[in-house]
């Protein structure tokens, strides 16, 4: 069958209409209206407005539906070409021949399935109209009775992602697909083979056997995909030996392990009802598809274009002829920055957290994130990008920056008394805090101590907006260009009072991911504002700049406070890391009346800024400390 495309087609169909309408002689009215009539009809399925012969609307209807049936929502039209009475040879009634011009619009392909067929209308003289005799060859060529079209798709190659020195973190691996095939096994038996298969493999029994007794009695019934490793091959005899269960090998994208950044990368699998809704006739039932994380924002790009082929099907189901083939178009890869070794090693460590915690590491030099690691082994959540918490004593970093810029040096004296009132509200300096730090001491000290009064009592001193353009120069509330959706901080402005004295410690009302936080770190080791990415490729849309930038003198001011946490201050466990030296900020931050708190530490070494977060922490230099310790510590081996 010719394929036509749509620029051909607008100018056949256009050719085809313009051409005369040839009318009948005054016996007989013009058979074009009836004609016209069809169209419609075949185009909505209402045969009610078309007279018809030998035949009535249900009939026609049911047949149109068989044979369209198949071809499932894909949009097709129909129009009148030319319309013509035919020879009058004296034998019988007055006829008339149309023209029937179809096009199926192909999903995502610039081409159509075109194509002409004929109708043949005969006069009834005593019902003064033209009466249809309804053919299955109007509908499609060379269709007889009891055939139909079908549209078959074929899956396109999906791309991988990619990682960090071109490794492919998600490609296509092999699995198990693991179920139940009704076929195999006696009716009586189908139930309780459900519920062994579901115990074996760990899945609800009760959901599983019901949907096994609901399928059709040739059914193949998924219970589970598994990956086809060492794991899985111990199950192998236990499948084999239930009645009707059946493992058969496949692929499918998959990261290395199966918790490898799942929460990033996310999964894929086959199309929900749901997903199908909202594709706009992108997908079908029984498509693989994104169901989360990157695999699902990137659908589009990783899946490619289906291919297709649409063809003539006898009533036993057999392929009588091709009318239309497109080759399925394989996706493109999606390049991002994660470091499989770095993210592998960070994965490690949180997965062993007692409470939701993360690890971030990100490159200064462009801001690539490298790891985004989410714990411990059972949280779902991408706490490394996405979550939201008060920072605590890591953002005094942020402060600090904003007395820089009220003209306070890192050697500037600053008052660190023991507890401070603020509005009639009082604070204190952490339990433990050195007695021998209290009183008159340089900017750098309280930084490396971790002096809350005195970030208390600048409060008032650096205000609302200068704050909050301090944690901007810092890239901390910078606009998401990561192509993730992830979030980094917020930072009000108009805060007064005990709240803007609680958010100069990270407290109040600021809120900061471990990303935002790797951020701040990142920026004062790059010396300038960093916004971080992790997609590369498609390039996500450029974030808008900073709306205050971070200077090189302000960088390294930050940089040599820092140095001394680690030196002499709340960070000594990093200061024999190997490799480069290490400079950190700890923080602790209290979210309710019993003194639970969040631990925070953010350290840089050489070109690598890192973030670690545990939600139920003793204080960021005990519990967060010791995961950049042994982060660095293996990252350097």
């Amino acid at each position: 069958m010719r394929r036509l495309s749509r620029s051909v087609l607008t100018l056949s169909v256009s050719a085809l209409v313009a051409s005369s309408l040839v009318s009948c002689s005054a016996k007989t009215p013009d058979p074009a209206p009836a004609a016209e009539a069809l169209a419609s009809a075949l185009s909505s399925g209402d045969f009610s407005q078309v007279p018809l012969l030998a035949t009535d609307a249900a009939e026609a209807k049911e047949a149109l539906e068989h044979a369209y049936g198949p071809m499932k929502k894909m949009p097709h039209s129909h129009s009148i070409g030319q319309v013509a009475a035919d020879e009058d040879k004296g034998e019988g009634p007055p006829t008339a021949t149309a023209t029937v011009h179809t096009v199926w619009d192909v999903d995502a392909t610039d081409q159509d399935l075109a194509y002409d067929t004929t109708a043949t209308f005969e006069y009834d003289e005593a019902a003064e109209q033209w009466k249809l005799r309804f053919d299955t060859e109007l509908l499609a060529p060379d269709l007889s009775d009891g055939e139909y079209l079908a549209a078959v798709g074929t899956a396109a190659e999906r791309g991988s992602i990619i990682g960090a020195g071109g490794e492919k973190l998600v490609k296509p691996r092999p699995v198990v697909r693991i179920g139940i095939d009704k076929t195999r096994a006696e009716s009586d038996k189908w139930e309780n083979s459900a519920r062994k298969l579901a115990k074996l493999v760990e899945i609800d029994a009760d959901t599983y056997a019901q949907k096994v007794l609901a399928a059709g009695d040739k059914a193949w019934v998924q219970a589970i995909v598994l990956r086809d490793d060492d794991e899985r091959e111990a199950t192998d005899a236990k499948v084999h030996a239930i009645a009707g269960a059946v493992a058969t090998k496949d692929e499918l994208p998959l990261a290395p392990t199966r918790d490898f950044a799942r929460d990033i990368l996310g999964t894929v699998g086959q199309a929900t009802a749901e997903l199908i809704e909202k594709s706009d006739g992108r997908l079908a039932a029984g498509d693989q598809t994104g169901i989360s994380g990157l695999q699902y924002s990137y659908d589009k790009t990783l899946a490619g274009t289906k291919g297709i082929t649409i063809s003539r099907y006898d009533a036993k189901h057999q392929k009588q002829e091709e009318l239309f083939s497109k080759e399925p178009v394989a996706g493109e890869d999606l390049e991002i920055t994660l470091d499989a070794k770095i993210q592998g090693v960070a994965e490690k460590l949180v997965a062993k957290t007692d409470s939701t915690s993360a690890l971030v590491v990100l490159r200064p030099s462009d801001g690539a994130i490298l790891s985004a690691a989410s714990g411990p082994a059972d949280n779902p959540q991408n706490t490394a990008l996405t979550s939201r918490y008060a920072p605590g004593s890591t953002f005094k970093i942020v402060s600090a920056l904003a007395m820089l810029r009220e003209g306070e040096t890192p050697k500037s004296t600053v008052q660190c008394p023991a507890t401070l009132s603020v509005d009639g509200r009082e604070f204190k300096n952490f339990d433990g805090y050195p007695s021998a730090q209290l009183g008159s001491i340089p900017l750098s000290e309280a930084i490396a101590q971790s002096c809350n009064t005195v970030f208390l009592a600048a409060g008032e001193q650096v205000g609302g907006k200068q704050l909050a353009e301090a944690a901007a120069a810092l890239g901390l509330t910078g606009e998401d260009g990561t192509g993730a959706g992830a979030f980094l901080g917020e930072v009000p402005s108009d805060s007064t009072g005990t709240e803007r004295a609680a958010n100069m410690i990270g407290q109040g009302v600021v809120q900061a991911s471990p990303l935002g936080m790797a951020t701040v770190a990142a920026s004062v080791a790059a010396a300038h504002t960093v916004q971080p990415v992790l997609v590369t490729s498609p390039e996500p849309k450029k974030p808008a700049a900073a709306t205050s930038e971070l200077t090189a003198e302000e960088a390294k001011d930050l940089s040599s406070m820092m140095a001394q946490v680690v030196d002499h201050g709340t960070l000594t466990l990093l200061k024999d890391v190997p490799g480069p030296k290490v400079i950190g900020k700890s923080g602790t931050a209290e979210y309710d009346s019993e003194r639970n708190a969040h631990a925070w530490t953010i350290a840089v070494q050489g070109n690598l800024a890192v973030a670690a977060f545990v939600e139920d922490g003793e204080g960021g230099s005990h519990t967060a400390g010791p995961l950049v310790r042994d982060l660095l510590t293996a990252i350097n081996k």
